[in-house]
């Protein structure tokens, strides 16, 4: 599905959207627009429904009312299509700790239709820049947690995704790794990727983001 010239620019759109849980109202008519290029952050506390704006925007969670799109396509009338174009870290990441980190990038690449040429240099790349040379042999289960979550969001980023969806992506992580993970997300937002992230820290939000709601 091409994207038409009057949403070129706009990356993810969400109109009116409102998702309860039971009695609990989680958003509440949410109006966002988030440009091409652009870092977003989501900033609140706990509860105050920026995973579940995420999620939206992926597509794993469907609103009662309202319409999100991506690139100008309806997240649930293409739901395979935007899919492609995301990278996801979730806020709790499950991932397969009988498999080596080698493995499971090796699994995450082919998901995505990556060659095996283009896996080796993503996979080499983000394993260098992320500082876990040498220990992608080992199994995810003998990880850190901040281990882990660099390896998460290696899996997230080596497709080169249109759109990132990070759902609290230093958390774990040890401060030159955070500096690290903030330098590659403003580095990739400068080659025109969109970022969204949510955080309850505002000096996270501050150094990171060019916008916040």
């Amino acid at each position: 599905m091409e994207v038409s010239s009057l949403d070129s620019e706009i990356a993810v759109k969400l109109d009116d959207v409102t998702k309860r849980y039971g009695d609990i109202l989680a958003i509440d008519h949410l109006n966002l627009e988030v440009k091409c290029g652009e870092v977003f952050g989501l900033l609140g506390p706990n509860g105050s429904g920026k995973s579940t704006t995420l999620k939206m925007i992926l597509g794993l969670v469907k609103p009662d009312s309202g319409t999100v799109n991506v690139f100008g396509m309806n997240v649930h009338e293409h739901p395979i299509e935007v899919k492609r174009l995301i990278g996801y870290v979730p806020e709790s990441p499950r991932i397969y700790e009988f498999l080596t980190g080698l493995e499971f990038l090796d699994l995450t690449g082919d998901i995505y239709g990556m060659t095996p040429a283009e896996k080796e240099k993503r996979i080499r790349e983000y394993l260098h820049a992320l500082e876990l040379d040498g220990r992608e042999g080992d199994l995810i289960g003998s990880y850190s947690e901040g281990m882990k979550q660099k390896i998460v969001i290696i899996s997230a980023l080596m497709h080169r995704p249109r759109l990132l969806l990070l759902d609290e992506p230093l958390s774990g992580l040890d401060p030159k790794s955070a500096r690290i993970v903030k330098d590659l997300i403003r580095n990739l937002a400068a080659d025109g990727v969109t970022a969204i992230m949510s955080t309850h820290v505002l000096e996270i939000a501050q150094a990171m983001c060019d916008r916040i709601a």
